[in-house]
């Protein structure tokens, strides 16, 4: 990996943005919970081979940057020119000014996600050569207006940052006589004889163009967290596990209804929402929870979820113990929890085994239940 102190994304965030209506542009509204371009600026800031960063704006644009980037400590930005190579080349001279780089990463603020494996391969791709920009092949038939078709297999979409020798790309943007302005500098770069190299890109890539673009879709995260509980056998003469009611010679003893299956699931959601525990929601010392039906533990746990627009996807609960006998009762269980949880029944799983004779469960002193819950959540 070069000196990551010279290596420095050059963001382009000039442009007007009228094709995605609004009455700003674009760069400077907002998608998941962030402004494009400081969605932009954070993926190089996150990103460990990255040095510095440099933000080419419009015109008149400065008091929407300051707010659009919220404070983010990043060098002045650089007032650009009337077309995006006009944009592109005040920023490299301003890198130049400014003591210059080795690798410059120059990317669109309109392409607000780059995953940080794309700068890997990008980075890497200049230990060879001077240029590199990232390409996805075309899927889509390709057809002329004429209505012929062409071979998609000659063809890539070709996206940024695009990757360049720092020295490489300023003198072919000082050298650019093209009559019309460049779309990208990848094309600068190989009207000075260049050849440019094709890594691959990645669709989390794609361009924000248009109005119906800021409602794409948020990727989920997914999250797993794991519950476990016990509770030891007192008089009594049913148990109640995972919401059913067993008839049993014992009881199991605890503060609520003690459903040790229900109390370790419930632990596990909340463990993958990072909830703490279900103690921290229902403490013991509190005598409302008294002989509470668990079912209601786990009813919060759900709507805990759905207040941080988690999907449930699976849930699975194994119980530990000699007596009772679970497999007669693995139906109804699985159907409780799935109401519960108000997700399919085929996304709950409920399990049973004993542990030949030993430990506390095998002496038939108490069940030990062990749950694990599989969540989604959107991208925070």
């Amino acid at each position: 990996m070069p000196d990551q102190s010279r290596i420095t994304a050059l963001i382009v965030a000039a442009g007007t943005g009228e094709r995605a209506g609004g009455d700003h542009p674009k760069q400077y509204r907002t998608i998941r919970g962030k402004t494009l371009v400081a969605h932009a600026i954070d993926a190089f800031a996150d990103h460990p081979g990255v040095g510095k960063i440099r933000v080419v704006i419009g015109k008149g644009q400065d008091a929407a940057y300051l707010e659009a980037i919220a404070g983010r400590n990043i060098e002045p930005p650089v007032t650009g020119g009337a077309t995006r190579q006009e944009s592109v080349r005040k920023g490299l001279e301003e890198i130049a000014a400014s003591g210059g780089t080795d690798i410059v990463l120059i990317h669109d603020a309109a392409r607000p996600f780059t995953p940080p494996d794309v700068i890997d391969r990008l980075i890497d791709a200049l230990g060879s050569t001077s240029s590199a920009v990232p390409a996805l092949p075309v899927v889509d038939s390709l057809a002329r207006t004429d209505g012929s078709t062409v071979d998609r297999s000659e063809f890539v979409t070709v996206q940024t940052p695009q990757a360049f020798r720092f020295e490489a790309i300023l003198a072919a943007h000082r050298a650019w006589t093209g009559e019309q302005p460049a779309t990208d500098d990848a094309a600068i770069a190989r009207a000075a004889g260049h050849t440019v190299e094709l890594v691959k890109g990645d669709p989390a890539l794609k361009k924000i163009t248009f109005a119906e673009d800021f409602a794409m879709p948020s990727p989920t995260v997914t999250r797993t967290g794991l519950g476990y509980d016990v509770h030891a056998f007192a008089a009594g003469d049913h148990v109640w596990l995972c919401g059913v009611q067993i008839p049993h010679e014992r009881t199991l003893a605890g503060h609520s209804d003690a459903d040790v299956g229900l109390h370790a699931l419930t632990d596990a959601i909340l463990g993958a929402l990072g909830e703490g525990d279900i103690g921290d929601h229902f403490p013991p010392s509190d005598p409302q929870w008294k002989g509470a039906a668990s079912h209601r533990f786990l009813t919060h746990a759900r709507d805990l979820a759905t207040a941080r627009n988690a999907t449930i996807h699976h849930v699975d609960v194994t119980l530990i113990c000699e007596t009772p006998k679970i497999g007669s009762h693995r139906a109804a269980m699985r159907a409780r929890i799935a109401e519960i949880l108000a997700i399919p029944e085929k996304s709950v799983s409920v399990k049973a085994t004993t542990t030949e004779k030993l430990g506390f469960t095998g002496r038939s002193e108490g069940i030990a239940a062990q749950a694990i819950a599989t969540l989604g959540t959107l991208e925070e």
